[in-house]
């Protein structure tokens, strides 16, 4: 695991500055404290940062082939490299170290483009081809490992994060206004584009090759659902299996490996499954609120641990330091992302960093399996609609007539979506139209802000996933949705850059590909059956995990950010959010935007809407501010009533 970054100046003329590079580099030295390394080459430079996980001694990057034409910058693991070099040995290959690195230089001597094809792991790397003078950069299949770049009239220039990107003055920090409507419509920022103007994301499961003065992306792999007729109890077996195999592969390491728990089915199993298979000690870490009162994960992690023989370590933090970390949350993520609970993963990767470099967590199982609510709740909207028929419009009546007697949350959530068509209300499992910054963006946003929208823009990486996804099953459309756009653009963003903000390598056992790819061939009652979410999953772990933590209802990894929005930090809200700075970019009216915080403060309806616009602020003042890029712009402790 480290942090690699690069520059490739289009005019074979024009040398890189190797003191650029290493400024680059040193803008993500949190990705890789033990080691740093360069190659500079007339037009091309690579710089790399490390974190020593395999062949320790060994594995310093930029490594080349045996004649030193071909050069490599890798981010990531290859959980087969063994497999692979193997292979490799056989057909004449000479290796000088024991890494996973090299591994993939001689892949690419022999493969060429599809050598990531062969990879099984997680990966963002650059390779320098000297002989054809091309470059080619690469990212896994679900996005695990992030990987940007940006293209100047002159150069083109990447890095695992923006950061070494920016350090490049050649690559100006200028908005892309569109981003703006996108981040609030989905709480992320899906698809290709970030807020930068000319920085992009690598798609995952793609490579970009640069040659001869052109540039072209290629998609070299792709989630397809094609249920197969296995039998249930045979299904069950072999998801077992390949569990069992995956988490092998994902504990090779030579230094110390430690768990998440989140007190959920996932996680735990992971634990479990990791049992016979090292023989160090295996620790695990969880992490608690000051609040009372509110959901408490940490008694199910102590079980999960006492249970399967974890060396268990606990943090509990406060609404101060939520609110403390908030400006080196904006500065890690880059991207402007609504997810508290990102930030709890930060402080418990900051426990861990104190025993282990690497960690494996449970995160995937629900985007593969089908575990979130939503998924349930829709399918049998869908059903309901198809049962109704004609009568379509007089059940919508009748449950309307309900929910004004029941007042029911969750019957006034789903109740429009009865009569509004599928592909036109789901835009992945955080977003639909119905919500506050869909249904009322033209009440909140500014006039001339307002008619600058469009929403048709705005949903176009969603658009485009639902229509190449016609015609299959609807849990197999979501579940493609979100593994497109949610997983890598807000969950493994999440993953990635909260614990390498602590230099921990986080590993996801339940994505690997061949994991994914197992699921995607199952029927999808397999997955949603009758009213239970995650149904095959939860049959075939009930071996391994405890049945309390089966019975429990999904928590998630709840964070009580709503609660101290309207306690602790609601003075903190507000100033940002009505500051002189704030309104000054003219998206918002102020009018509006103060109803929205006291709508809030009452009733607790709009948490997530007032968090996404502190963090955007927050990034604005981050990203948009001439500040170097080595460290945050506000490091400041921020007030706390």
């Amino acid at each position: 695991m480290c942090g690699i970054c690069g520059k490739l100046n289009f005019d074979p003329g024009a040398s890189v500055s190797g003191e650029l590079l290493k400024y680059m580099a040193d803008a993500i030295a949190h990705r890789g404290p033990d080691d740093e390394g360069y190659y500079l080459s007339g037009q091309i430079g690579l710089g790399f940062r490390r974190l020593s996980i395999i062949d320790l001694s060994g594995g310093h990057q930029p490594l080349s082939n045996e004649d030193g034409t071909i050069w490599i910058v890798f981010n990531g693991e290859i959980y087969n490299y063994q497999e692979l070099r193997e292979f490799l040995i056989s057909k004449g290959h000479i290796f000088r170290t024991k890494s996973d690195t090299e591994t993939i230089v001689h892949l690419y001597e022999e493969f060429g483009e599809k050598c990531v094809e062969k990879l099984r792991g997680m990966f963002g790397f650059a390779i320098w081809d000297g002989r054809d003078r091309k470059l080619l950069l690469a990212r896994d299949r679900v996005g695990i490992k992030p990987l940007y770049y940006a293209v100047t009239g002159h150069s083109l220039v990447f890095g695992s994060e923006m950061k070494a990107i920016l350090a490049d003055p050649e690559v100006k920090r200028e908005l892309l206004p569109s981003t703006i409507d996108r981040f609030l419509t989905f709480d992320y920022v899906p698809g290709e584009e970030t807020l930068l103007k000319n920085v992009y994301k690598l798609p995952p499961g793609s490579i970009l090759v640069h040659q001869n003065g052109k540039q072209q992306i290629k998609q070299y792999w792709d989630l397809h659902f094609s249920p197969s007729t296995i039998s249930f109890e045979d299904a069950e077996a072999r998801l077992l299996q390949l569990l069992e195999e995956s988490v092998q592969l994902h504990m090779i390491s030579d230094v110390p490996v430690g768990f998440l728990l989140s007190g959920g089915v996932d996680s735990t199993a992971m634990l479990s499954l990791a049992r016979g298979k090292t023989d160090r000690p295996i620790s695990s870490y969880t992490v608690g609120f000051s609040n009372s009162g509110f959901a408490d994960e940490r008694p199910y992690a102590r079980l999960a641990a006492e249970q399967f023989g974890s060396e268990h370590h606990e943090i509990t933090i406060s609404s101060k330091e939520f609110v403390d970390f908030l400006p080196r949350y904006i500065w890690h993520m880059e991207e402007p992302i609504c997810e508290p609970p990102a930030i709890a993963l930060y402080y418990v990767s900051k426990l861990a960093r104190q025993y282990v470099k690497v960690l494996l967590s449970g995160e995937g199982g629900d985007e593969a399996f089908a575990g979130y609510p939503n998924y349930r709740s829709m399918l049998w909207i869908e059903r309901l609609k198809r049962m109704a028929g004609p009568l379509d419009g007089a059940m919508t009546g009748i449950l309307t007539l309900l929910n004004k007697v029941a007042r029911s949350k969750h019957l006034e959530k789903y109740l429009p979506m009865l009569s509004t068509p599928f592909d036109s209300y789901y835009y992945s499992r955080t977003s639909t139209p119905f919500r506050f910054f869909n249904a009322h963006y033209k009440e909140i946003y500014s006039s001339d802000f307002a008619q600058s929208v469009e929403k048709q823009h705005s949903l176009l990486p969603v658009t485009r996933l639902l229509q190449h996804s016609e015609g299959q099953d609807l849990v197999s459309r979501m579940l493609y949705v979100d593994t497109k756009t949610w997983l890598p653009d807000d969950l493994l963003v999440k993953a990635d850059k909260m614990t390498m903000a602590n230099s921990v390598e986080l590993r996801v056992p339940l994505l690997d590909h061949e994991v994914l790819e197992f699921a995607a061939s199952l029927p999808s009652d397999f997955k949603v059956h009758g009213f239970q979410t995650k149904y095959i999953a939860k049959q075939a772990l009930s071996r391994v995990v405890p049945q309390a933590i089966l019975d429990r209802k999904k928590a998630g990894f709840p964070v009580p950010y709503e609660t101290w929005m309207r306690s602790e930090l609601k003075d903190w809200v507000q100033d940002i959010l009505l500051d002189s700075e704030t309104l000054s970019r003219g998206y918002f009216r102020k009018n509006a935007v103060e109803q929205l915080l006291k709508n809030n403060l009452e009733s607790g309806t709009y948490p997530k809407e007032v968090f996404s616009l502190a963090v955007l602020e927050l990034w604005h003042r981050e990203f948009l501010r001439a500040a170097p890029v080595s460290s945050p712009a506000s490091l400041h402790p921020v007030p706390v009533s």
